[in-house]
């Protein structure tokens, strides 16, 4: 009888491993996206803490700063700090485009086609970055954006 609690008990374990999020592993800091269409940030690592910010916007970039639990303490692209739950966060990159109009250029050079503009505030996905330019799609409209152009990736930063 207790060999069998403690298969199950073992088996249990396992499982939640294995439901444990990817970016729960990571250590602070690094990048992250809005998972949820709507999240909540707040003053403090709990449900009991008021809420500073309401997001509606899935796929917002943000930056893990610290970890708690199942809670993160991120910054968003406007410098607004707080804590979220992990399960709210993807580990797929985004980036917003800060500043002014960013162009998408058909390859890594400030001289090739420019294929698209892009306004402050819009989002897209980014799949790679090396030399100061990543690969940036937001909707089906991409192209290489000079890095220094979004807020979600580190200056200078490789991303794969």
């Amino acid at each position: 009888m207790q060999q069998r609690r403690f298969s199950i008990g073992i088996a249990a374990l396992a499982l939640v491993a294995l439901a444990t999020p990817a970016h729960a592993e990571r250590k602070p800091p690094y990048y992250a996206s809005l998972k949820a269409s709507k999240a909540r940030m707040r003053t403090g690592p709990g449900r009991n803490y008021p809420t500073n910010w309401f997001y509606q916007r899935r796929g917002l970039p943000v930056k893990v700063l610290a970890s708690y639990g199942a809670w993160v303490k991120v910054r968003d692209p406007d410098g607004a700090e707080g804590w979220m739950q992990a399960n709210l966060l993807d580990d797929k990159r985004t980036a917003i485009v800060a500043g002014g109009v960013a162009e998408l250029h058909s390859s890594p050079s400030g001289d090739s086609h420019i294929s698209w503009r892009a306004a402050p505030g819009v989002v897209g996905k980014i799949s790679g970055c090396s030399g100061g330019w990543c690969w940036f799609d937001a909707g089906g409209r991409a192209g290489y954006v000079e890095q220094a152009r979004i807020w979600g990736t580190e200056p200078g930063e490789t991303v794969r």
